[in-house]
């Protein structure tokens, strides 16, 4: 046995690669996840899937809540640029060390309940951040959003259903003050965009099955009012 080149040649070109660029750290949420509830990674990367194939072809979009911005490759595959915030320090210096040439993105400290984001985006999305945010103040959350849109824009936002919450970990309801039914967020997108499309989601399967049984929802919004 020869432990220095794999059995199959094909696979050698793993081992130069980490040679010569080494392993990839993972981001601090994902980490945690794969230590704690490594099953869980498949459905955050799911979401980013989704999202990914929506707005494929968008020239600049922008990631609310980037977090650790582990999964946000999966979306840059598929647009032309993206710019990912925060409102969270810790989270911002987390991706900007980890930033790989390939793989460029700008990404920079922001609160979204501060105002809108300048750049030009013609697209955005938001994964498990609407639920943190308390419904008194969601309008402008997402009235921010749309503000950082041109033209009709797009904007798909997901969280945990509030059906879901009776079967979460504690863990993962921390900070959960404003989870949707299918029929809140429907209200909520609809106030700010012409046409409203809802997706529900359980595991890694997106569906259009019926919302209260959903462990997730996503709320797509196409075409802002007054654009």
């Amino acid at each position: 046995m020869n432990d220095e080149r794999t059995c199959e040649p094909q696979y050698q070109a793993h081992v130069e690669l980490k040679d010569a660029m080494g392993l990839k750290p993972l981001g601090l949420r994902v980490n945690a996840t794969w230590h704690e509830d490594p099953r869980r990674l498949v459905f955050v990367l799911a979401r980013y899937k989704f999202v990914s194939k929506m707005l494929s072809g968008r020239k600049r979009v922008l990631e609310v809540g980037c977090g650790d911005a582990f999964a946000t490759r999966i979306v840059q595959q598929e647009v032309g640029s993206l710019c990912g915030v925060d409102y969270d320090g810790v989270f911002v210096r987390d991706v900007n060390e980890r930033i790989d040439p390939k793989w460029p993105m700008e990404c920079r400290v922001h609160d979204m309940l501060s105002g809108p984001v300048e750049g030009g985006f013609d697209a955005a999305y938001a994964l498990d951040v609407i639920e943190h945010i308390p419904a008194e103040q969601e309008d402008l959350f997402v009235r921010n959003i749309v503000a950082s849109l041109e033209g009709l824009g797009v904007l798909i936002l997901g969280c945990p259903s509030l059906e879901s919450q009776t079967y979460a970990s504690e863990g993962s309801k921390a900070g959960h003050v404003n989870c949707k039914t299918g029929q809140t967020m429907r209200e909520l997108m609809s106030r700010f965009f012409q046409e409203v499309f809802i997706f529900s989601m359980n595991d890694e399967v997106v569906h259009t099955g019926f919302a209260p049984m959903a462990h997730y929802l996503f709320g797509m919004g196409v075409g802002r009012r007054n654009a």
